[in-house]
């Protein structure tokens, strides 16, 4: 199970529900999470099927900024 993190601009609950179905679509329900408190508000996600840029490209979709965190 790898785990990547991004850097978004995911703010609040409402943007949660936003992102809910692209973000369980790619990487699965239960498998990511978005720390609200963090400056960054950081999202990881621990995946086996999913990479960066899907993870990505789900997030800008969405409506969201993305960037990985090395």
């Amino acid at each position: 199970m790898n785990t990547i993190q991004f850097k978004t601009n995911i703010k609040c609950s409402g943007c949660i529900a936003t992102v809910t179905p692209v973000l369980n679509e790619v990487a699965g329900a239960d498998n990511w999470e978005v720390d609200l408190l963090s400056p960054d508000k950081v999202l990881t996600v621990s995946t086996e099927q999913a990479s960066k840029s899907d993870i990505k490209s789900a997030i800008e979709k969405a409506g969201y900024k993305a960037e990985a965190v090395a």
